[in-house]
């Protein structure tokens, strides 16, 4: 059942200030400092958990990436300060792969390398120190991006875009050459009680969530350029992703940002067949039918919509320099590093899971960003003109 203290403090927020952007409603779900999702704990991968992903299906993952990484280190000119940030680490079990492959197959990378993770919330912090025992004089930690100076290296995050918090918009249909955009924003629908006198209307503890519809809320939602949209289209605009994206960049002096999720280019994450967005609702690898289900216990998530993302790492100065599916850019690794490579029977199956185009082969996508860094990477060797992929 939902966390009954996360449901009475978003009902509270709710009751003193109106209906709140579904943006705000995913962020208290979320990331409530105590409650939310993230923040408490809750969070769950694996074949058990929640929802699943590349790091569930065993260590060949950072086994790959390793190897990336060391590439990339190489074309840097292998700078004695190679600093790896990853953000969206999860209980650290990623970093603990890539660092053991990292020693074993990269031995100078590995010597220059320092490791940082950003993590805001301490029960995950307290999870990655303990899985992350042995390489604790790599490791640093910090609460936030603000905290850490300009650096030479690599920002890699898989699963961090797709969970940041989406404004839901609906059409109201096309008038005056343009579509009209309204904003779902979510309210409360309070029941007669029983309790009460005959007629009486009492506001109930237990009132329900309920979307309501209303103008955008938001200065921010440009959405001129979305194009021309029948009444009751429904999508999300994210506006944390892009800026979260932005001071990625702004941070990395010189070196790459590496985002693994899934999504789309901005023309498919806008298209006319896509009609009912993109947000879902997971528990237990089940997809629930609503948001307002088991709040604080489920995770909510959209689709990445890839366009924004590569536009606001440009806005301060880093350029795409490779997009393309997991399958390609992990065939591309594989084939660059590992051509006669006798993987075990366990890895076997994890790369049939990492690459197979009905698994996470083709649902996931790879965005590398460069910035002083225009070298060509070997996990894109099998990719087309990033530009052209991401309508640039």
């Amino acid at each position: 059942m939902a966390n009954s203290e996360l449901v009475e403090i978003i009902r509270a927020e709710i009751g003193t200030n109106g209906p709140i952007s579904f943006a705000r409603f995913m962020e208290l779900a979320l990331y409530h400092p105590d409650r939310g999702y993230y923040a408490s704990g809750r969070a769950n991968i694996g074949r058990r958990g929640d929802f699943f992903t590349n790091v569930s299906v065993g260590s060949v993952f950072g086994k790959l990436l390793a190897v990336q990484f060391a590439e990339i280190w190489e074309k840097l000119g292998r700078p004695g300060d190679f600093k790896i940030v990853e953000q969206g680490a999860h209980d650290g079990v990623f970093a603990a792969d890539a660092l053991s492959a990292l020693r074993q197959a990269a031995g100078g990378c590995f010597a220059a390398t320092s490791y940082c993770i950003v993590e805001p919330f301490p029960i995950w912090r307290e999870r990655q120190q303990k899985n992350l025992r042995e390489f604790a004089e790599k490791i640093a930690w910090i609460a936030s991006l603000d905290e850490i100076a300009p650096f030479v290296g690599i920002h890699f995050s898989n699963e961090l875009f797709d969970s940041l918090p989406a404004h839901l918009i609906v059409s109201g249909g096309v008038a005056n050459g343009a579509t009209v955009w309204n904003e779902k924003f979510v309210g409360l629908e309070h029941r007669l009680s029983a309790c009460a006198p005959s007629g009486v209307e009492l506001r109930c503890p237990d009132a329900l969530f309920i979307f309501t519809t209303a103008n955008v809320s938001h200065s921010g939602l440009q959405l001129d350029h979305l194009g021309f949209f029948p009444a009751g289209f429904e999508t999300e605009v994210n506006l944390a992703a892009p800026k979260l994206m932005s001071e990625i960049a702004a941070k990395l002096s010189r070196g790459l940002i590496l985002a693994i999720d899934y999504g789309f280019p901005r023309t498919e994450f806008y298209s006319l067949h896509r009609s009912r967005g993109s947000l879902q609702v997971r528990e237990k690898q089940k997809k629930l039918s609503s948001p307002f289900q088991q709040i604080g216990r489920a995770d909510i998530s959209g689709h990445v919509e890839w366009t924004s993302l590569a536009e606001a790492a440009q806005s301060s100065g880093a350029t795409p320099i490779g997009f393309t599916d997991q399958h390609h850019f992990l065939t591309g690794i594989i084939s660059k590093f590992f051509p006669d490579a006798d993987f075990d029977a366990s890895e076997k199956r994890s790369l049939q899971t990492l690459l197979h185009p009905e698994m996470l082969g083709r649902n996931f996508q790879a965005l590398a960003l460069g910035k002083d860094f225009k070298e060509t990477l070997s996990g894109f060797r099998f990719a087309r003109d990033s530009a052209a992929a991401l309508g640039l």
